[in-house]
């Protein structure tokens, strides 16, 4: 539950300018998570969320760094999340569980692959453009191997 709790929390912060624990105690509320403001400042802190200033105001974010931790809770995301994956061409396209798209997305994008330029993420798909197809076989390898799938 907690994991799940916590990629819905990236997944939030992702789509949603949000500044306080009290909006994302809501908003995780009305996505079927009870929760407390106590819990909430508890996944703040587990998930390292920092608040930013964007567009004048101020939000919480992912900090993007290397703490082997926090890639930890990144890989515990993907294997949550992730179903399958395919390419076309320079496009790596992940196919995950509904609604954790986007927390899977936000969290390969954390990890700074620089194969990966960027994603782009639905419900349950999730469009990575890499920069070559060789590039794209090569993340394909890194993800099996870290999601220990075949």
């Amino acid at each position: 539950m907690k994991r799940e709790r916590h990629a819905k929390i990236i997944d939030l912060i992702g789509r949603y300018a949000i500044e306080t624990q009290e909006e994302l105690a809501d908003k995780l509320n009305e996505a079927g998570f009870r929760v407390t403001q106590a819990t909430v400042s508890r996944d703040i802190r587990e998930l390292k969320l920092t608040k930013l200033t964007v567009d004048g105001r101020q939000r919480y974010v992912v900090i993007q760094g290397h703490n082997s931790q926090m890639g930890e809770k990144y890989i515990g995301i993907l294997r949550e999340g992730f179903l399958s994956m395919d390419m076309a061409q320079n496009i790596l396209v992940l196919k995950t569980v509904p609604g954790m798209a986007m927390a899977v997305g936000a969290a390969l994008d954390a990890m700074q692959w620089r194969e990966i330029v960027g994603c782009i993420a639905g419900d349950d798909t999730i469009f990575c453009a890499v920069r070559s197809v060789e590039e794209t076989m090569a993340v394909m390898e890194k993800l099996k191997k870290l999601l220990h799938t075949r």
